[in-house]
């Protein structure tokens, strides 16, 4: 099923495509920023951790576009994870945004190091600051990163709020669909980063046989498919003439038959991160 939007557990919609903004201003600045904006991307999803939430902040005060026509989303990284911790993170992410609130705030890591035992208690201390933000009104909607299903169970254990929101790596060749399967049994809308697997899964020749069949480049292919198994998409780009295309993924509808041959592909483009490793 094919959709702009996508409505969350607390009604809140989310955009089926954002732009994803890792290492987006390496070397250009905010121009990449704008040119996203200009290209029509209404949905900009950063990360403390990626360094660029102040050319970002910069860049949507000088398109003029109006805050509520936007949808602005973070993440907390490892190191500033902790309740005190989280709240002063999300404090400095919101200035250096230029925003009174956040679209979406996601914890980037379920753990500070995998080593890290005392991972479970630092969890449960981070979100009960991210449900407390959510709550004063400085958050839309809360969520997690990278988060597998043991991740998870330590959260809803007792939670007041559950995660709205879990953004994996998900592409052909790489689904989780463990992950996944949790996800849609507890109403957490699941996103895909690197959903063209970091270009590493764009000349396969399968995406190239299948892009050919639906008269779609491998990016278009690869990023509707996806929207088409029920994910939101952040794809990144630098070149505008890709930030418009990778926005062009509505116009075919897979088979079904094409999708399960999709889904049941063995292993290929996993980028080697995982959070418990």
């Amino acid at each position: 099923m094919q959709q702009r939007a996508f409505q969350l557990q607390n009604g809140v919609l989310l955009p089926a495509i954002g732009f994803g903004t890792y290492k987006a201003t390496d070397g250009n600045g905010k121009q990449a920023i704008s040119d996203a904006l200009e290209t029509g991307y209404r949905y900009l999803d950063t990360a403390s951790f990626y360094g660029n939430e102040g050319e970002i902040g910069e860049a949507v005060k000088e398109s003029g576009i109006p805050r509520e026509e936007l949808f602005l989303a973070s993440k907390v990284w490892k190191t500033e994870m902790g309740y005190e911790e989280t709240k002063a993170a999300f404090a400095k992410t919101r200035e250096r945004l230029q925003t009174d609130y956040l679209d979406l705030y996601l914890i980037h890591w379920p753990k500070k190091a995998p080593e890290d035992e005392n991972w479970k208690v630092c969890l449960k201390e981070t979100w009960l600051a991210m449900e407390e933000l959510y709550e004063e009104g400085r958050i839309r909607a809360i969520g997690v990163s990278n988060f597998l299903p043991h991740h998870l169970e330590v959260i809803l254990e007792d939670a007041r709020i559950k995660p709205m929101v879990n953004q994996l790596e998900l592409h052909v060749g790489y689904l989780q669909m463990a992950a996944v399967n949790y996800c849609r049994e507890h109403d957490i809308l699941v996103q895909a980063w690197s959903p063209l697997g970091r270009r590493r899964v764009l000349e396969e020749p399968v995406v190239l046989s299948f892009a050919e069949k639906y008269q779609v480049t491998p990016a278009q292919f690869l990023l509707g498919f996806l929207h088409q198994e029920g994910f939101s998409v952040i794809p990144k780009a630098s070149a505008r003439e890709r930030m418009i295309s990778n926005q062009q993924i509505f116009g075919f509808t897979l088979s079904e038959e094409d999708k399960y041959f999709l889904e049941c592909l063995p292993q290929m483009g996993w980028s080697g991160e995982h959070p418990d490793l």
